[in-house]
């Protein structure tokens, strides 16, 4: 089928229902053919909230897809270094060309290349994309399970955001290799980090607390300050049990003083065993209450990173609370939502004054 032999309407019909995969390769085809792709692709390529290189081991070369819709769209597997039975094409990526084939089950291109020419090859699709899909969009690099060797491979790519979930042994000691891993690289969108029974801490000036987002997974409290130094926006801690909340109330209150967290929109604290005693916490933190019988605001965020592969839940968990505190430095507010084993922490860009204008 020539889509070029077809109106204006009808090429943009037919292109609007084929696969992010299908419209890379077609761009291939002609100058022409790509430039029609970005022109009638515009608004769809905008809708786009990132393209993600995933890799699923340090390792691994990454497989590119596009979160939608709770699901993905592959474009292209950089894993495969086998050839299959399905024949070789070759494209000039970039000006280098490089192999590819057709694979059946995941219906994406798989690019055959030497692992020597790993980083060359990936950095060529990706100045392609930054052409195909426009330099404003968001790019992430995401690599998972990494436990023991902290030595990953990323390579420097324009525009591209660095995300990676470490996993910690029990018996964890080597925070200098751990610290390393962090200096080494820009500072880290998202870090998913999981620890047991670790009592190592960060250095006060790691890099670690300026991850944008940090998820942390922990069996017993034994991993100490995880938080205490935070300068990114957004939190969650999951915990096996809290022995001592002392510390979660200081936070909060080193928040509300302005002495620190300035950057911080949101925390979410969940307890796996036991209850958040939530009379003493909201004491203690001097929280503000509204009326029973009025309708708080809604405290909603776009997730700085969505860490759950494909999911089709952007936004952070909604808290509609009626107890807030107000930060002592700018008057700016910030929701508390306390129940049985959580608690939710938003804050809002707007003064005391201001919030309680959208009570109903």
């Amino acid at each position: 089928m020539k889509i070029s032999k077809y109106p204006y309407v009808i090429q943009k019909e037919i292109l609007e229902n084929m696969n992010y995969v299908d419209l890379f390769l077609l761009s291939f085809v002609s100058k022409n053919m790509k430039k029609l792709i970005k022109s009638s692709q515009k608004k769809r390529f905008e809708s786009i909230r990132p393209v993600d290189y995933h890799c699923h081991d340090i390792s691994d070369p990454p497989f590119v897809h596009i979160p939608h819709k709770g699901d993905y769209e592959g474009i292209i597997d950089f894993e495969n270094t086998n050839r299959n039975k399905n024949p070789i094409f070759q494209l000039n990526v970039s000006g280098k060309i490089i192999d590819f084939q057709w694979d059946d089950y995941n219906k994406v291109a798989m690019a055959s290349f030497d692992i020597r020419d790993k980083e060359s090859v990936i950095e060529s699709v990706h100045n392609y994309f930054l052409d195909f899909f426009g330099p404003t969009m968001k790019y992430h690099w995401r690599v998972d399970d990494v436990e023991e060797d902290f030595n990953l491979f990323i390579p420097k790519l324009q525009n591209t955001s660095l995300c990676t979930d470490i996993r910690l042994k029990e018996d964890f000691k080597d925070m200098e290799k751990l610290e390393a891993l962090f200096s080494s690289y820009p500072v880290f969108k998202w870090v998913g980090l999981t620890a047991a029974l670790t009592t190592e801490l960060f250095h006060p000036e790691s890099k670690y607390y300026q991850a944008e987002s940090v998820f942390v997974n922990q069996f017993q409290h034994t991993f100490p300050n995880v938080l205490r130094h935070f300068k990114g926006r957004q939190a969650i801690v999951n915990c096996g049990h809290w022995e001592n909340l002392e510390d979660l109330i200081e936070f909060l209150n080193r928040w509300k003083s302005g002495e620190a967290f300035q950057k911080l929109e949101y925390l979410y604290f969940e307890l796996k065993n036991g209850e958040v005693p939530e009379s003493q916490i909201l004491n203690e933190i001097g929280a503000k209450y509204i009326d029973e019988s009025k309708t708080p605001p809604a405290h909603i965020l776009p997730k700085v990173y969505d860490w759950v592969y494909c999911s089709d839940k952007p936004n952070t968990k909604p808290i509609n609370s009626h107890t807030y505190v107000v930060r002592a430095t700018d008057n700016r507010v910030a929701s508390v939502m306390i129940q049985e084993k959580t608690i939710s922490f938003g804050v809002w860009d707007k003064t005391e004054e201001a919030f309680l204008k959208l009570i109903n």
